[in-house]
């Protein structure tokens, strides 16, 4: 038994819950609203549907969606002791942390790309006048899948270095919380945080590097990494983004950030998973 095994056994688990697929319903239900927002206007704008989308739906839906795939991914299984028959065959502790990352992300993966699917078909049927650009379209669902990858890797690893349901689900919360709702959208984050000790301490500082500190987050990543998919006119809508060439504010640099969120998370849950005696 290997990692491929233990990702196929466990998709096989979790594509049958229904409150894994609850949070994608409600992204296609953001995603059909979009769209007829648009089906009222003279001038239908695809780039609004998306921005929207982007602001809205990989604000709330996708984090959530990515946290319940696979926040008990692991955690459940030891509570519950079924990890321990796992383990007495011929698989590593690292092959079932992979192979939960692969099952759960492959869950929403799939969520995720019906959802843009039945997205086409509703833009056709509702806004049959507009011209969506299907290489935008493309870019922004490849960013996405990327996006729900670092919150599923962020998933596992509490998961992973969690000993029940009820740690792992106070760990899968609080990163959310934390994470995206006061590191992004709450006036007392860090940015505005940074911005305070700073300004009283009289350092000077740009805005590149408030930027920066905002796209620190998976979430503040995936929005300014929009900036590799939307052309340059509609970027004045991104009032996050500055106009600085310093690297670690460029569209790629956020890609190397989601990088990290699913990297270091995995390691540092498989460590703790590695050392755990589980009895």
């Amino acid at each position: 038994m290997n990692v491929v095994s233990v990702a196929k056994r466990d998709f096989l688990d979790v594509r049958r819950a229904k409150l894994v697929w609850a949070p994608m319903v409600l992204y296609v239900l953001f995603m059909l609203l979009f769209y007829w927002g648009q089906s009222n206007s003279t001038n239908p704008d695809f780039y609004m549907i998306l921005w929207g989308l982007a602001g809205l739906g990989g604000a709330l839906v996708i984090p959530l969606a990515a946290l319940v795939a696979a926040y008990l991914s692991i955690a459940g299984e030891r509570e519950s002791g079924s990890i321990k028959y796992q383990l007495s065959l011929p698989v590593s502790r690292t092959d079932v942390v992979l192979g939960k990352l692969l099952a759960r992300a492959a869950v929403v993966a799939v969520a995720l790309l019906v959802a843009f699917a039945v997205g086409d078909v509703a833009g056709r049927l509702l806004v049959p006048d507009m011209t969506v650009e299907y290489d935008v379209y493309g870019a922004f669902a490849v960013l996405t899948l990327l996006y729900a990858l670092s919150y599923v890797a962020v998933a596992v690893g509490i998961s992973a270095a969690t000993s029940s349901r009820s740690r792992a689900m106070s760990g899968a919360i609080g990163f959310f919380f934390v994470f995206n709702i006061v590191w992004n959208f709450l006036p007392i984050g860090p940015v505005r945080m940074a911005e305070f000790v700073l300004t009283e301490l009289g350092v000077s500082y740009s805005d590149a590097l408030l930027d920066l500190i905002f796209s620190l987050s998976p979430t503040g990543a995936y929005l300014n990494g929009m900036k590799l998919v939307f052309p340059d006119s509609f970027r004045a809508l991104q009032s996050t983004t500055t106009a600085s060439d310093v690297f670690y504010v460029q569209g790629w640099f956020m890609l190397v950030i989601l990088a990290g969120w699913i990297v270091v998370p995995l390691a540092v849950g498989t460590w703790q998973f590695g050392r755990t005696d589980l009895g």
